[in-house]
């Protein structure tokens, strides 16, 4: 058994259905309804965690105004498209989890990032910590805001290294988890999950940090041979492992120097410094693992998003979302929030943008 998390008490199949039908609700409730939707979904002492720069809002009316309502206003006709909806408890506590992207033709400004009167589609990763009423305690929304200043023209950085375009569904159509799974299988899923981080956080970077010694690492055991890698707006999509190294884990291990040692030490070290899972949860062939941070790094290395190394510290918002084929996992999500990875690093995207703009319109 995986500590901590219990297959046998997940959300029920009633249950899950209320709470993706309240959140649809919400994505879609016009102006005059948005209050009460938002009380179907959320405690009124919910905490809202929402991806940089809207960050820690506490409870439902300060989500209400500072979440929902510019989002709804700068996206009128919004609709939620789930692709991944999955259910688990994590030390005592019920989860619902997400992948997906929010739908809407943008009619105003949002966060600063100007109306484009088009549809666009805002990436969504959701972790929703769920009460014995089936209503939020707390949710993490990691929403690409950075893929939607690319939607919207006004991208701050150099292109990606991966392919930014939307993410897909599953390969094998079942991401949407309406009915409690088996609990053996989930335990399976979570199982092969944490192996895989096993063999990441024990590769010495500082005995050899190689394309090579990247793709012969015990990593390889886990990944299926057509894995699917989705990343973040700015570092983008990937295919096979050896895709998956060049366009990904190789620049991002040598800008980002991690703790070293033993899986213990090193998830010692990131707790030591506020970093680690809040969720780690399996539902048939799915898993999910997720920290807000989940990672603590150095920034010592150049090229990361085009960047010179700072040699600050950071720390990164993530969630995983696996899927569990043929024995191997064939597809992994990542929601990351990059903007306030790019913060920490000492890039304002935001600022860049403002910059863009105000030299078009001079």
């Amino acid at each position: 058994m995986t500590t901590g998390f219990d297959p046998s008490a997940a959300l029920d199949g009633e249950r899950r259905r209320d709470v993706l039908r309240a959140l649809s609700a919400l994505a879609e409730a016009p102006a005059d309804g948005l209050e009460a939707a938002i009380a179907r979904v959320a405690r009124d002492d919910a905490v809202w965690r929402v991806a940089h720069p809207i960050d820690v809002v506490a409870g439902r009316a300060e989500g209400l105004a500072r979440v929902w309502a510019p989002l709804k206003t700068a996206l009128p006709d919004l609709e939620r498209r789930d692709a991944i909806f999955v259910a688990g408890s994590y030390e005592g506590r019920s989860y619902a989890a997400a992948v997906g992207h929010y739908c809407g033709t943008m009619r105003g400004d949002w966060l600063g990032i100007p109306a484009t009167g088009k549809p666009v589609y805002l990436r969504y990763g959701e972790v929703w910590q769920i009460d014995g009423d089936g209503r939020a305690v707390q949710a993490t929304l990691l929403w690409d805001v950075l893929d939607l200043m690319r939607q919207a023209g006004v991208w701050p950085l150099p292109q990606p290294l991966g392919v930014p375009e939307a993410w897909p569904a599953p390969f094998t159509r079942d991401g949407v988890r309406l009915e409690p799974s088996d609990p053996a299988t989930s335990q399976a899923s979570l199982a092969q999950t944490l192996a895989m981080h096993r063999s990441l956080a024990e590769h010495d970077d500082r005995a050899s940090l190689t394309r090579e010694s990247l793709i012969a690492m015990p990593q390889r055991d886990h990944w299926h041979r057509r894995m699917m890698w989705y990343g973040p707006a700015g570092i983008g999509t990937t295919r096979g492992l050896d895709g998956f190294v060049d366009g990904h884990q190789l620049p991002f291990r040598v800008a980002f120097q991690r703790p070293q040692g033993t899986f213990e030490e090193v998830t010692a070290e990131r707790a030591r410094h506020g970093a680690g899972h809040y969720i780690r949860i399996g539902d048939g062939p799915y898993s999910v693992t997720g920290g807000w941070p989940s990672v603590y790094a150095v920034h010592g290395g150049d090229g990361f998003c085009g960047l010179p190394a700072t040699g600050r510290p950071v720390t990164m918002r993530v969630m995983d979302f696996y899927l569990h084929h043929e024995g191997l996992i064939r597809e992994n999500w990542v929601p990351l929030d990059m903007l306030d990875l790019l913060r920490q690093m000492g890039f304002d995207a935001h600022a860049r943008m403002r910059e863009t703009l105000r030299r078009a319109g001079g």
